[in-house]
């Protein structure tokens, strides 16, 4: 394994920044950025790093929490961030000066390199000159669990550059090259249909989990969108099941492998208003069967120019958060009646999911300054009743609250490529 002096990473958020207008309940994604996550961004590579080893230079793996948040409370990581001893400092400072109470950490980025070092053959033969990001998870898992701090890894799945190059025959080919196609950024992706990728990606969960974290996070859990998709050569999918079975097969896969572990899944924001697939194979409705935790990515500045009646939806975070939410709960509520009154195990695997959104703490179609940021926590705890505005503000002096309503969501996190957060858009500790 190798470390670079300096190094440029390009982050792309997990939601895209797309254009789309519905016929027949689908939904069109032209050219994207992201799914929860994506802002072409450059990082620095933290010159301070651990060094000490055992076996991979770490100590033994750890417990999950012992007393989780109820209310989940999180800001992203890139492995880079979490990786460096002030990097991760920092991010332990916010956490502990604010309402904060958890972090989600990149372990699998965009990239497909894994940030750490490990014991699965393929993922060490196939990214073998990979800069590890992350020496010692086990001691960074530790540091904040000793700060009471909620540990959240993310793992993007078929948006995988790595699995890719080592194996073309699992990636998806361009008609017109006949090599592997690629997507608006120059990123290789996987076919989705493909079990020998599944099975990959459970691997890499089990030892992700096995260390200690809390939570899974899943991200890029669907068809590609951006880029010459009428180009794309599927090894496996037949091109005639519907692309939301393949994904809905995968998610009922992936459940019965992590049958006790706490896992979350990214989805596009639209997946809350849309009851197609949106032609990515997303339904919210099939998630909420799979996940712990669902998580629609709701960045106002996602949103297409007249949602909703508004001309620059990212000028409307309230509203266009609070529009969300209100139907995703609302079909959260019909799901958790309907599992409720099932004697079906196999169908309902998970009785009580929860929504967590992502939320936008960076600049695009709006700056959006503490105010904005607020606006949108706000607005999520509106769709439960925790929150009801009563002014025509949007900070928080506009809302008046009830706590004893909060635990009817999971939470919120906040995403920002460069993870610098508005700290003036949180509540001091």
């Amino acid at each position: 394994m190798k470390r670079a002096v300096q190094f440029l990473i390009f982050v792309i958020a997990g939601a895209g920044l797309f254009l789309f207008f519905s016929i027949n309940n689908s939904v069109t994604i032209p050219d994207a950025s992201k799914t929860a996550s994506e802002q072409l961004v450059v990082s620095e590579k933290p010159k301070e790093v651990e060094t000490e080893v055992n076996q991979y230079g770490d100590i033994p793996p750890q417990k999950p929490l012992a007393n989780p948040p109820e209310i989940i409370k999180a800001v992203y990581a890139t492995g880079w961030t979490a990786g460096g001893i002030k990097g991760l400092n920092r991010m332990i400072d916010l956490i502990k000066n604010t309402e904060l109470n958890a972090i989600i950490i990149d372990i699998k980025d965009y990239s497909g390199e894994l940030s750490y070092q490990t014991d699965i053959e393929e993922v060490e033969r196939y990214g073998k000159d990979r800069d590890l990001k992350i020496l010692r998870p086990n001691a960074m898992i530790k540091k904040l669990h000793d700060e009471g701090i909620y540990v959240i890894a993310r793992q993007t799945v078929f948006q995988d550059p790595v699995l890719a190059k080592a194996r073309p025959d699992l990636a998806l080919t361009s008609s017109s090259t006949g090599k592997q196609w690629l997507d608006n950024k120059k990123v290789m992706w996987i076919d989705p249909a493909s079990k020998e990728a599944w099975d990959y990606n459970i691997a890499i969960a089990k030892d992700v989990l096995a260390r200690g974290f809390d939570e899974l996070n899943f991200d890029y859990i669907r068809f590609a969108s951006d880029g010459k998709v009428d180009d794309i050569i599927y090894p496996f999918w037949d091109g005639k099941t519907f692309k939301r079975y393949v994904i809905r097969d995968f998610w009922k896969y992936l459940r019965k492998a992590l049958p006790d572990d706490k896992i979350s899944a990214d989805l596009f924001g639209l997946a809350t208003l849309n009851y197609g697939d949106m032609g990515i194979g997303q339904n919210i409705d099939d998630a909420f069967h799979y996940f712990d935790v669902i998580a629609p990515m709701l960045y106002p500045s996602h949103y297409h120019e007249g949602f909703n009646g508004y001309q620059t939806p990212a000028s409307k975070p309230y509203e266009v958060v609070l529009a969300s939410m209100l139907e995703a709960e609302d079909r959260l509520d019909a799901y958790i009646l309907n599992a409720a009154n099932s004697t079906s195990t196999e169908k309902y695997l998970v009785k009580k999911p929860q929504l967590r959104p992502w939320l936008q703490d960076f600049d695009l179609g709006a700056d959006y300054d503490a105010a904005k940021v607020r606006a949108q926590i706000m607005a999520t705890y509106a769709a439960s009743g925790y929150c009801q505005k009563v002014a025509t503000t949007t900070d928080s002096s506009g809302f008046s609250c009830d706590p004893a309503k909060e635990n009817l969501i999971g939470g919120w996190m906040l995403w920002d490529p460069s993870n610098v957060y508005t700290k003036a858009a949180l509540l001091s500790e």
